[in-house]
């Protein structure tokens, strides 16, 4: 494992090509982790059977450090009223890639990628196991807000969180 750290400001996200399915394919998770997400290569073959799922990368530099799922359509009305809600899904970074700031950093570039690339969504939502905490704290720091709505998923109880977009900031600002 390399823990040198590295700079965020190399952090960018980009949507999934065929020519990354490689990195996805040595892409690892701590077990504890691989409770709450899903593995990239999973995710991939449901973003394969349904178009409105967004396979998306966390780049650091050319590598491959993280991956998650924007989900459109009836996906994201099973957690929001919201017809122009995007729901954020599968998210992680990748287990030689923690603990440097990515995930923070790729949550708060997300709503400019958001707002550039789905420019009808106004909202990002999100589903977070109530008892995974780090993720919790993390959301919430990035500007996640609990919605008060919970549901039950498959590890159990879930908090809906949101991130509301502001249409007044420049879309490509952080793109």
């Amino acid at each position: 494992m390399n823990y040198s750290r590295e700079a965020p400001s190399k952090v960018t996200i980009i949507r999934y090509e065929k020519k990354h399915l490689e990195q996805l394919m040595t892409y690892t998770l701590a077990d504890e982790q691989r409770r709450y997400t899903a593995m990239p290569l999973d995710a991939l073959k449901k973003c394969e059977e349904e178009n409105n799922r967004h396979p998306i990368l966390i780049m650091l530099h050319e590598s491959c450090a993280g991956f998650f799922v924007l989900h459109g359509g009836e996906g994201a009305r099973n957690y929001s009223d919201n017809p122009s809600a995007i729901l954020l899904r599968a998210y992680s970074v990748a287990s030689d890639y923690q603990w440097r700031g990515i995930a923070s950093t790729s949550l708060k570039l997300l709503p400019s990628f958001v707002k550039y690339h789905f420019q009808d969504k106004n909202e990002i939502i999100l589903a977070v196991n109530v008892a995974n905490l780090p993720a919790r704290s993390l959301y919430n720091k990035c500007g996640f807000i609990d919605t008060g709505r919970r549901m039950i998923g498959k590890k159990g109880e879930l908090i809906i969180m949101q991130y509301q977009l502001n249409v007044h900031n420049n879309p490509t600002s952080a793109i």
